[in-house]
């Protein structure tokens, strides 16, 4: 009886990933780069285990526990909340109020002279106008304008409202132009080739397409205002950031916690919301 025996196959080779050293020499300049700036910064996380600095953190966590939850400060904060959705509702309305004209004028798709080609002269420049005006209003930071506005306007959610207006007039015309540049633009330059109006070719062939997208990244941006009203109130500028700032300089952590909860409670609401929105649009 004759035994099978197994043929020798040929040498194995070594699997190496072609790109292994690729991700290396990024890696090790990404940390080549981003040391320096973490020394320039003094970013120093272990100064959080230092005895001095840890009892204290300690305590105040401590106090957070339970969150206050008496009736005259539940209705306080109640209040305080409504007037902090208030002042990101009004903001981000001002803010769209701003970014509507500026991306319908930023934007190439919507072009008739740019349907040969090349865009003419006048139309280009204020194209490159609107852009860089978009550029100012979201280069400077909401707390920013806060802290001119406070000046001009008074302590109050005023100061918060226009904040809130410039800065997001600014991000969301930017971001409305490019999610509408970057979607399939033959529908809206067939309507414009067919002889539609740019608010017809707007309205039937770019929006349609991007609708979901828009409506969920302004849904984002109002829980982002909802956040920075918190941030708004630290300078004056009203709602329940003002609260939450005095509640910290008495250390008052029940306090605290309760409002942070209340913050919590408004993003997932928001993020609820985002999600029902992007399923009746889709």
């Amino acid at each position: 009886m004759q035994t099978m025996t197994a043929q020798p196959g040929p040498i194995a080779q070594a699997r190496r990933d072609p790109a292994w050293w690729g991700r290396v020499f990024w890696m090790l300049a990404t940390a080549a780069l981003l040391w320096p700036m973490l020394v320039a910064t003094e970013f120093r996380p272990w100064l959080l285990w230092d005895a001095e600095n840890l009892k204290p953190t300690l305590n105040f966590l401590k106090d957070m526990v339970p969150p206050k939850v008496e009736p005259e400060f539940l209705r306080m904060v109640a209040a305080e909340t409504w007037r902090t959705v208030a002042i990101a509702t009004s903001g981000l309305a001002m803010a769209w109020l701003i970014a509507v004209p500026i991306a319908l004028l930023s934007l190439r798709t919507l072009s008739v002279s740019a349907l040969a080609g090349r865009m003419d002269a006048l139309p280009f420049v204020l194209r490159q106008f609107v852009r860089v005006v978009a550029i100012v209003l979201r280069s400077v930071p909401e707390l920013i304008w806060a802290l001119v506005f406070v000046r001009v306007v008074g302590l109050g959610p005023t100061a918060g409202v226009l904040a809130i207006a410039l800065t997001y007039g600014g991000m969301l015309g930017k971001v409305y132009a490019d999610i509408i540049e970057s979607g399939d633009g033959h529908v809206t330059q067939n309507l414009l080739r067919n002889g539609a109006g740019r608010l017809q070719a707007l309205f039937y062939g770019a929006l349609p397409q991007n609708a979901a997208e828009l409506a969920s990244y302004t849904v984002y941006r109002w829980e982002c205002a909802i956040r920075s009203s918190a941030v708004l109130g630290f300078v004056g500028a009203g709602g329940l950031g003002q609260q939450l700032d005095s509640s910290m300089k008495m250390f008052s952590g029940g306090e605290v916690s309760t409002m942070l909860l209340v913050f919590v409670a408004l993003v997932w609401m928001a993020d609820k919301f985002s999600a029902w929105l992007r399923s009746v649009l889709a």
